[in-house]
């Protein structure tokens, strides 16, 4: 145990072995929180405590996945495994899998994404023959969510006078009728969106508390990253859940508290001492990061914040160049401007393109970059840009097979049951609906009962939708006997799916068939590692894990060779050698939005000291003089955290100071950031967006210069070659046909079970 505890210094040692009661732990930017969470859960290992009784949440599955490797590295696999460690959502949702019936919810329960969640609503308002150009689906979306997130239901809502005269004033007076039937419907589809998973969980505990007392006893061991960004309903799951043991341990930076408009609420991690009178304090203060000057400067800037837990974070490291300051007298030259001095820095001292980090408050500001850096033909990535999982052909595929997981998904069925084309048009589906709406049943009982749920379809279209109901029922049967590979890769070819994107012969429509085969091939590599693991390979269980992704979980990180173009919010938890900030002026960062309200001006503060603290050696800001806005030139001034800078961190000389003193900050144009949603798209000339979570793997088993041997031809005994694992030998097979697996010896890995049909091997002799 000495030996890992010997890697830690003085407070991050005395944050890890305070194993009993509330511990607040402060961590400052680069000051190791991950190092400290993990040990602090091998340290809990390490002296007997049981991994089941282990509780730790994270807010993305890549990081929950970093730190299980990394305990596992210090108490071995086994242990590691055994750990409840996931993202809030993922924990939560396995909870009420298990305790759905309690709920009214089948086990399977669909989890709908935004797009589901947008499709719905848009529905619902079309049924109630409400104007969409005021009712926006986003709009009333994140109004719902927002509810949700404080734990008002929709019968509270329908209560609340402060929300219906906000909603009056909005002159969006029916968004708590379509709330009552947004919850109504998802119900029926056996589905919860994304919030649903804390509100219910939330329900689950207040309504029975023998399941909280349950989940209290099971759990003495309570661990939270980054708890300054939990909102209310995470908030109240987690004290309620710790009261019975009372040893809980947070960890985060209120100092990088910057999602507010996702629900954060900065008030949990600052008023911890109030909810844990008796709560040991430890405060990380060693930037490992960052030279000294980028950790001055960051310090001084958020001193100027009134709410805050009171820190001095410091760097032992060198102490670096000073903070470049760049200013233009216009948006396209700032693009000029930057980009010219990213080149410099890679022509003259040798850094490389992914060194480089380009940061900006809204998505839009990033056309300017993307066109100075193609004028100069250098490589770049755009990080949040489309999916893998939202491209059209592949939410076609999982919507198929959602429908056999959970037949009563309707929005699903909506979008399947006339792809590919089948002759069953919109008129017909809004006949469906309607009968679904009257009945209060879901579409698929409609379609399944026809003679129960009359719609005045002719025998033409009736003929067509059994067809469907047939295939599609079909499909149910093969579960309990089929993985989740066989399944999809059946279900894509029966359904036509394939078929239908092989016709297409642009680039395109070639495109989208790989993507498909890039989804199986995803789905495959799930089978193979599930199986690994001794963990389920069914479809539900791969559904669940594309359901709960982050966006930082299918993203690629480690795209070589590009720099990289980004939002703030994005960055956070990311660092790169190098770090411009960009459109550093009033009206755009911080938002005129927020230099009303203190605590939304403090938190655009904490933004930029998040941009800054990104950055390991070099940070370059920029702004402009004049900025096109909706299509006029505009004048700006530069930005009052330019100003909250010490000039003793920065490049500035005197005349600079004084310009920026002076500078005017009276601009009436708004930009308003808190409306700004989703990622912008990459221009075809940028890179190829994040495939999946799993491509660097995918890369190397379908590596063109490895040729697997046939799966029959493997033998006991045999020395073989895996196509990621190395050279093993084959000590065992188990089984035949399809199931035949091998037990292989690697020496590096140890012994490995793997199904022969996924596990590409070469043989040797």
């Amino acid at each position: 145990m000495s030996s890992f505890l010997d890697d830690l210094n003085t407070a991050q040692r005395e944050a890890v072995i305070a194993k009993d009661g509330p511990s607040l732990v402060i961590a400052g930017a680069g000051s190791g929180k991950t190092r400290v969470l993990t040990y602090r859960i091998a340290h809990l290992l390490a002296t007997d405590t049981l991994a089941w009784n282990i509780l730790a949440l994270t807010f993305t599955n890549k990081a929950a996945r970093e730190m299980k490797e990394r305990i596992a590295k210090v108490v071995g696999e086994k242990l590691a495994g055994s750990l409840w460690m996931g993202t809030f959502h993922s924990i939560f949702s396995k909870i009420l899998r298990t305790e759905a019936d309690k709920l009214g919810f089948p086990s399977a329960f669909t989890i709908y994404d935004t797009s589901d969640s947008k499709s719905l609503i848009k529905s619902i308002i079309k049924q109630l023959n409400l104007d969409d150009s005021v009712y926006k689906p986003a709009g009333v979306l994140s109004r719902i969510s927002n509810a949700k997130n404080n734990l008002i239901t929709a019968a509270a809502y329908k209560g609340n006078a402060s929300a219906i005269e906000t909603d009056r004033q909005t002159k969006r007076p029916e968004i708590a009728r379509i709330y009552e039937l947004y919850t109504a419907r998802c119900r029926r589809s056996g589905a919860m969106d994304f919030d649903d998973l804390l509100l219910y969980t939330n329900i689950l505990f207040r309504d029975h508390p023998e399941v909280l007392t349950k989940y209290q006893n099971k759990f003495k061991y309570i661990l939270v990253d980054e708890y300054q960004d939990t909102n209310f309903s995470q908030y109240l799951i987690v004290k309620k859940l710790s009261q019975q043991h009372n040893n809980i341990c947070v960890v985060g930076d209120d100092a990088q508290s910057i999602y507010s408009f996702r629900g954060a609420k900065i008030e949990n991690i600052l008023n911890f001492k109030n909810d844990y009178p008796a709560h040991n304090l430890f405060k990380l203060e060693q930037n490992y990061r960052s030279t000294q000057n980028i950790v001055n400067a960051a310090n001084g800037l958020i001193k100027k914040n009134v709410n805050q837990i009171p820190k001095d974070v410091y760097s032992k490291n060198e102490e670096g160049e000073l903070i470049k300051i760049i200013e233009a007298y216009t948006d396209n030259e700032e693009g000029y401007l930057v980009i010219n001095d990213l080149f410099e820095q890679i022509a003259t001292k040798q850094r490389k393109y992914e060194d480089f980090a380009i940061l900006y408050r809204t998505n839009a500001q990033s056309r300017i970059f993307e066109e100075a850096l193609r004028k100069r033909n250098m490589p770049y990535k755009i990080y949040g840009g489309l999916s893998f999982y939202q491209r059209k052909e592949i939410k076609d595929l999982i919507a198929y097979l959602r429908l056999v997981v959970n037949p009563d998904d309707s929005e699903a069925l909506k979008r399947v049951i006339n792809y590919p084309a089948r002759g069953i048009g919109n008129t017909t589906m809004a006949k469906i609906e309607l009968a679904a709406n009257e009945h209060q049943v879901s579409l698929w009982n409609v379609v399944k009962n026809p003679n129960q749920y009359p719609t005045a379809l002719n025998k033409g279209t009736f003929a067509k939708i059994a067809g469907f109901v047939t295939l599609i029922e079909s499909f149910i049967g093969m579960q309990e006997n089929n993985d989740a590979f066989d399944l999809a890769q059946h279900i894509a070819s029966s359904a036509s799916i394939l078929k239908d994107l092989h016709k297409g012969d642009t680039v395109e429509e070639r495109a989208k068939y790989e993507n498909i085969e890039e989804l199986l091939n995803g789905i495959r590599d799930f089978v193979s590692t599930n199986f690994q693991k001794k963990e389920p390979v069914n479809l539900s269980t791969f559904l669940e894990n594309v359901a709960l992704l982050t966006d930082q979980d299918g993203e690629k990180t480690d795209d070589k060779k590009k720099i990289t173009l980004m939002t703030i919010h994005a960055a956070k938890g990311l660092e790169f050698p190098q770090v411009y900030i960009v459109g550093m002026e009033e009206d755009l960062f911080p938002s005129k939005m927020s230099v009303h309200s203190q605590s939304e001006l403090e938190e655009e503060r904490r933004l930029f000291y998040v941009a800054i603290t990104r950055a390991e050696h070099r940070v370059t800001i920029s702004y402009c003089r004049s900025r096109y806005r909706y299509g006029t030139p505009t004048t700006t001034a530069p930005s009052r955290f330019i100003r909250d800078l010490d000039t003793t961190y920065t490049d500035t000389n005197k005349s600079f100071e004084s310009k920026l003193q002076s500078s005017d900050s009276s601009n009436e144009q708004v930009i308003d950031f808190r409306n700004r949603g989703g990622f912008k798209k990459p221009s075809k000339t940028g890179v190829n967006l994040a495939a999946s979570r799993k491509l660097n793997q995918l890369k190397t088993i379908n590596n063109e210069n490895f040729k697997a041997d046939a799966p029959e031809n493997i033998k006991s005994g045999m020395n073989i070659e895996h196509s990621q694992f190395g050279n093993g030998k084959v000590v065992q097979i188990e089984g035949d046909g399809t199931n035949r697996k091998a037990i292989i010896f690697f020496p590096k890995l140890g012994e490995k079970k793997l199904l022969l049909r996924f596990a590409r091997l070469r043989i040797l002799n």
